[in-house]
């Protein structure tokens, strides 16, 4: 039977996947403390949520990356649900938000790594290099604010990766959303350097206090998906409508598969 990187055996798979049981703080711990070898190559992290899910069924470059991953978890408390159901040896949510903030309130964890950060725009470089120079990290740290489009653009891809490996880079963040971020990563792990590559979306923004953070009872009662509607209505409620039923009919094959 596959094990993960905690070392314990994991169930059979959903959705063609299998999730890490590491929590939240062994991930940050063991990206912190760990640099990945030349033999390891890219260890990518990916935080599904329901719309990874739905995606994956006509995404099928997003649904190689997450097989390729070498840390996956559940984000979203209906994936979790899911997978708790179908005896997947999960601890609890894991979300790329949790990973980031736990990371990044130990920056001294930090200090031995190359950090290279792609994210949205100049304002999220200025909140990231105000955050390393508060912390002596600024000489550790590079960034790149890649194009729209930029998933299709191979030439600029190419270019991205050259840099990446040009800064030594052994952790990578990769704030620019899914399913840009996990296809990138895996898509150019031969020319990247080994290093951890975590695709964490709008969490960063979050750490660097660019957006807010959703208070606590809405994470303790699994609404951050109504936290950011409110924020975001014109952006997010369609996607979210299409997410859910997207994952509904995910979970209907996967469990009839699984019969």
């Amino acid at each position: 039977m596959r094990k993960d990187l905690s070392g314990r055996p994991s169930s059979p798979e959903i959705f063609g996947l299998h999730f890490s049981s590491l929590s939240e703080s062994e991930i940050a711990t063991l990206v912190g403390t760990t640099c990945r070898s030349q033999q390891e190559g890219v260890g990518l992290i990916i935080t599904p949520n329901i719309q990874h899910i739905s995606m994956m069924a006509h995404n099928r470059l997003l649904a190689q990356a997450c097989r390729d991953a070498a840390i996956l978890t559940c984000d979203g408390f209906p994936l979790f649900y899911y997978a708790r159901m179908r005896g997947q040896p999960v601890s609890g949510r894991v979300t790329g938000r949790g990973i980031v903030a736990d990371l990044m309130a130990r920056p001294d964890l930090l200090r031995h790594h190359r950090i290279f950060m792609v994210v949205d725009s100049d304002r999220t470089v200025t909140a990231a290099r105000k955050w390393a120079r508060a912390h002596g990290l600024e000489g550790n740290m590079a960034y790149a604010v890649p194009p729209y489009g930029f998933e299709n653009q191979a030439a600029y891809g190419t270019e991205l990766a050259t840099s990446i490996r040009a800064h030594g880079t052994t952790l990578l963040f990769m704030a620019v959303g899914a399913p840009r971020s996990e296809i990138f990563v895996d898509q150019h792990r031969d020319a990247l350097p080994p290093c951890w590559a975590l695709c964490i979306g709008q969490a960063l923004l979050v750490a660097l206090d660019l957006l807010p953070e959703p208070p606590r009872l809405v994470q303790k009662l699994n609404l951050e998906w109504l936290w950011r509607i409110i924020l975001e209505p014109r952006r997010l409620l369609t996607r979210y409508i299409s997410s859910a039923c997207g994952f509904m009919i995910a979970v209907f094959k996967d469990m009839r598969q699984g019969d």
